[in-house]
């Protein structure tokens, strides 16, 4: 049914566990599988206990996000199993979404497998759904993993 799986991935249990779903989706349909991460590509800025805050650079902010952008890849290769070899693309984006949708056209995806953080009520209201941000401006099928 599907040919190349775009997988976001950002470490969360939720992310890990539904990498067994998309282990199972990929092997029966003989599926590419790509792992994304998307990063916030502006460092954040950081307190430390005085009133004095310090900022990250730019540059060493890049750094430490490709080192977990990698330890996140690692973990999520293990986590699908042997028999699956995943490729991976970090993205830099401060928009979730966008940078997902980017990893898809990077990698040409055929689908977009997101696991859902079923945020309902106040919290839903709130924090929103990147899901449904996905969902809404893809131009692919994207498959949502409860």
């Amino acid at each position: 049914m599907f040919k190349h799986l775009l997988v976001p991935v950002d470490g969360s249990d939720i992310s890990r566990k539904s990498l067994k779903k998309v282990a199972a989706l990929a092997k029966s349909d003989g599926a590419a599988v790509t792992l994304v991460y998307v990063s916030d590509p502006l460092p954040p800025m950081v307190y430390s206990d005085s009133t004095m805050g310090y900022g990250i650079s730019a540059k060493e902010h890049t750094k430490v996000c490709d080192a977990y952008a990698k330890d996140v890849f690692k973990k999520s290769a293990a986590a699908l199993g042997s028999g699956i070899n995943p490729k991976s693309i970090h993205i830099s984006n401060s928009n979730l979404s966008e940078g997902i949708l980017q990893g898809a056209k990077k990698a040409k995806a055929d689908v977009i497998v997101m696991a859902s953080h079923k945020r309902t009520g106040i919290k839903g209201i709130l924090l929103g759904s990147e899901t449904h941000e996905v969902i809404v401006h893809s131009t692919l099928p994207v498959l949502v993993l409860g």
